[in-house]
């Protein structure tokens, strides 16, 4: 079942050479962000760009429940009628926040230090998804959480009525922990310290001083060491939201797969935090260039051009570029099998424990699609056959997982033979306009009457 209905099969075929400019939605990170620290404002802060995905409407909803005035202008146009830090009131029904897992991890951590409560809930992808990596670092400020087994949603998370600051190492590299934890500090006294032992991205940084917190970043022995001052007035911005790095993934890598492509991405945030994938790519022979570089809102952007790259080649990625581009291992899996030997990819354990485990649901999807993978706990290699040696014709399985299934029609533009997904519905939680603008590029995908 889609987390949204009915299951929405979807076949994708080799076709003529994609061309054209793909404008991409915008980023969902900073879509969601943007929401939340609006809602905590005081003052009106406006929304430009915002990505009207599944995932970032959910989190929409749950800011009004909070009491924040949220209203859609239309066009990607949005207000956030903010009530100020530790002003949130107590919902009178449950969140239900779909397929996101950013979005119930932030909100948790938002509404964790007013003296509130909220049930939380989501679709049957994120219900199986973990919640004590930040239920864990919560519960240091006074929190309280009462889920399923295994920490697991519904659940229902008691915000600290006298909330303490709290000083926290982010076990595992997570820009969702390590948000959770700051959103939450916002509204503790004294200083919250949240230190990576490896970096990841940091648009919550970035848009905590943009909104006027009190937060500073300082490399050290440590690692990197966040201190966020709590019980800041937020102050209402303006936002004008960058596309979407992992959204531009999509029609950058199919673009590098199928023969006479020439595609334009442009207006794309390549915050150093996100832009693994794409460094990645060139270290493989990607035809891939930046044009136009600027800087907006703060945030670095460029226009990606993307041409056909016919003699790719498998490298080893750095694990330490797993968490710039965590989102983006299963289309670099497929770029991957089209190149020529092996990709290994270590260092990404996260990718067990995502919307899918998305490691297994890539290496059994390609498997059957004539490729080789092997795998283990936080790493996969996937040997490639080169342009025009990849079988397909396989139905895969998304597992209610956007990037999977849109990974495999993706795949599908250049194997000898059509590729399925069983469900393409969950690729509206992110990416909505993924049909029309990859058929619009040149594309050849379809949905059966299944």
């Amino acid at each position: 079942m889609s987390s949204h209905g009915a299951p929405i099969p979807m076949t994708s075929r080799a076709c003529g050479a994609l061309t054209g400019t793909a404008q991409v939605p915008g980023d969902k990170s900073i879509s969601h962000r943007s929401l939340i620290l609006g809602a905590m404002s005081v003052g009106e802060t406006t929304i430009t760009g915002l990505l009207e995905g599944q995932d970032v409407l959910d989190t929409a909803r749950a800011m009004r429940a909070f009491g924040a005035e949220v209203t859609d202008h239309g066009g990607g146009s949005w207000s956030v009628y903010g009530v100020g830090v530790g002003g949130f009131a107590e919902p009178d029904q449950v969140i239900d926040c779909g397929n996101s897992g950013t979005g119930v991890r932030l909100i948790m951590g938002c509404m964790a230090t007013s003296p509130i409560s909220a049930t939380f809930t989501g679709d049957a992808s994120l219900n199986g998804r973990p919640m004590a990596r930040v239920t864990d670092p919560l519960a240091l400020f006074g929190t309280q959480s009462v889920g399923r087994s295994g920490g697991r949603l519904p659940m229902t998370i008691v915000g600290a009525a006298e909330p303490v600051p709290v000083r926290y190492v982010v076990p595992v590299p997570s820009a969702q922990v390590k948000s959770a934890v700051l959103l939450a500090g916002l509204n503790a006294p004294g200083k919250t310290v949240v230190i990576e032992t490896e970096a990841t991205r940091d648009h919550t940084e970035r848009m905590l001083a943009g909104f006027g917190a009190e937060i500073t970043t300082e490399i050290t022995d440590e690692g990197r060491v966040i201190t966020l001052t709590g019980q800041p007035e937020l102050k209402a911005q303006h936002i004008d939201v960058p596309r979407d790095p992992s959204s531009a993934a999509f029609p950058v890598c199919a673009a590098l797969i199928v023969p006479g492509s020439d595609v334009l991405v442009p207006n794309i945030g390549l915050n150093p935090t996100r832009a693994g994938l794409f460094t990645t790519l060139r270290e493989m022979g990607a035809d891939l260039t930046y044009e136009n570089e600027r800087e907006e809102g703060g945030e670095p952007v460029a226009d990606l051009r993307a041409r056909f790259s016919p003699d790719l080649k498998g490298i080893e990625v750095p694990a330490e570029r797993a968490a710039s581009m965590i989102d983006e291992y299963p289309v670099l899996s497929v770029v991957a099998a089209f190149a020529s030997g092996k990709t290994h990819m270590p260092g990404v354990k996260e990718l067990r424990v995502k919307e899918s485990d998305r490691i297994d649901a890539m290496k059994v999807g390609l498997e059957a699609n004539g490729i080789t993978v092997e795998d283990g706990s936080d790493w996969w290699t996937v040997t490639g056959l080169g342009h025009g040696n990849v079988p397909g014709g396989a139905t895969c399985a998304s597992h209610l997982d956007h990037r999977i299934a849109m990974s495999f029609l993706v795949l599908g533009m250049a194997t000898q033979r059509p590729v399925s997904v069983d469900d393409g519905g969950p690729i509206a939680t992110s990416f909505p306009i993924f049909e029309p603008l990859m058929g619009g590029l040149g594309a050849a995908i379809t949905r059966s009457n299944g």
